[in-house]
């Protein structure tokens, strides 16, 4: 025997073999008393029932099709059939009864509300007609049959539109999931691709420089070129400190774990004095001025106000028509300021630097908008660079003292600290 589950896949895959299947019983009813010569009520069958049972096999296989044609069709010989022999059809009401599940499981509930009450008024006018009693309980159960066979349809009706709809959502659940997971996988790239760009360059920039100085050095000043031989040794080194978690996340898949290994490099404002001492060693004065009242930050935006000055500066050291920057940080009320400025060569701005077009520039811009911070940066008039970089920070209680710090080159490295007055 077949379970509920395989039984509806048949269905599902053969309507058509049903549907003939159906109409072969519900025919095979009508015809049963032409072979036995009576009706079970002892009735003789007449020519006009096996008319009755041929037009009820017709026209159930059609019954998918058009649902409300063979509806129509089954109740008008219903009625025809009374009318001619004074007593109603089997089959064609067996016919019409599941024309009445048909319509009410596949039409507009509208219309087949409708026709499903002309049915139940057209049978019940029938019965009415053959018993000559309107309130008999065959009158009655025309009404309960119809009703049982439309409401069955309506709930397979429901059922299926449920289950279609909770294919639908599962299908759109499945595209949205792909759909998240290709962005995830774009953001993670482009993070990656910032990361490495902010600890590479800066670094690959003070070991370029600091290479130049010892080639210079080497055979004059032995002493000062080894010292600018230890800068580029203590770069690297940094470097690799800085990439060896980064390449760690890479390399782990997603169910690992390893409490012993930082999940990803998150350098903040703390180590800011670090970053400023090793653009001092090799050659730039970086005069740092903080305002404000000094408070932690969220992991995103200190990471982004770390690279940001990270990079801006680098960028002021390469491109700066003197080893001098200026670097404020300013903490508001609800914005982390950062400023950045240095002189520019004579002649004309490169594109880069006025318009942001190159790839630092962006991975800054792209930070700061990362956070829902702004960047803006460009050439002022009296020809220095500015590069401006405001990040959200939670609101908090008014500003304390300014601090201010001189970082400047010389033949030694000093680094002094100075009070500053209140913003």
């Amino acid at each position: 025997m077949l379970a509920p589950a395989s039984l509806r896949r048949v269905t599902g895959a053969h309507p058509r073999l049903v549907d003939a299947a159906l109409a072969t019983l519900v025919g095979g009813i009508g015809l049963l008393p032409l072979l036995f010569g009576r009706w079970p009520d002892g009735a003789r069958p007449s020519g006009a029932d096996a008319v009755a049972a041929a037009a009820a096999l017709l026209l159930l296989p059609a019954r998918r099709r058009a649902p409300l044609p063979v509806l129509a069709l089954a109740v008008l010989g219903e009625v025809a059939f009374t009318v001619l022999t004074s007593y109603p059809s089997q089959p064609l009401k067996l016919a019409a009864l599941i024309a009445v599940y048909t319509v009410a499981r596949t039409v507009r509930r509208r219309t087949a509300l409708i026709a499903v009450s002309g049915t139940a008024l057209a049978l019940y006018a029938v019965i009415t007609f053959a018993t000559d009693s309107a309130t008999g309980p065959e009158a009655g159960a025309v009404f309960a049959w119809t009703g049982m066979f439309a409401a069955v349809g309506a709930t397979v009706r429901t059922w299926h539109d449920y289950v279609a709809a909770m294919e639908e959502r599962a299908l759109r659940a499945e595209a949205s999931k792909e759909e998240e997971a290709r962005r995830r996988v774009a953001e993670e790239r482009l993070r990656i691709a910032r990361e490495l760009h902010d600890v590479i360059a800066h670094h690959i920039a003070l070991i370029t420089i600091q290479a130049g100085v010892a080639g210079r050095l080497l055979r004059g000043q032995p002493d000062q070129a080894e010292v600018a031989l230890g800068h580029i040794r203590e770069a690297g080194r940094t470097v690799l400190d800085e990439l060896g978690p980064l390449l760690y996340v890479l390399r782990q898949s997603a169910d690992e774990t390893d409490s012993g290994q930082p999940t990803e490099p998150v350098p903040g404002l703390s180590r800011l004095g670090g970053l400023l001492e090793s653009l001092t060693a090799v050659g730039l004065s970086v005069r740092h001025r903080q305002a404000g009242h000094p408070r932690p930050l969220p992991t995103a935006i200190d990471l982004a106000a770390y690279r940001v000055i990270q990079e801006g500066l680098t960028n002021a050291h390469k491109h700066g028509a003197t080893p001098e920057a200026g670097l404020v940080v300013d903490y508001g009320l609800d914005e982390l300021c950062i400023r950045i400025t240095n002189l520019l060569h004579s002649g004309p701005c490169p594109a880069s630097a006025a318009t942001g077009t190159g790839h630092g520039l962006t991975g800054m811009r792209e930070r700061a908008h990362a956070v829902g911070g702004s960047l803006h940066a460009g050439a002022e008039a009296d020809g220095r660079f500015r590069l401006t970089v405001r990040l959200p920070l939670p609101a908090t209680g008014p500003p304390a003292d300014t601090r201010t710090s001189d970082r400047s080159s010389g033949t030694v490295p000093r680094v002094t600290a100075e009070k500053g007055k209140q913003r």
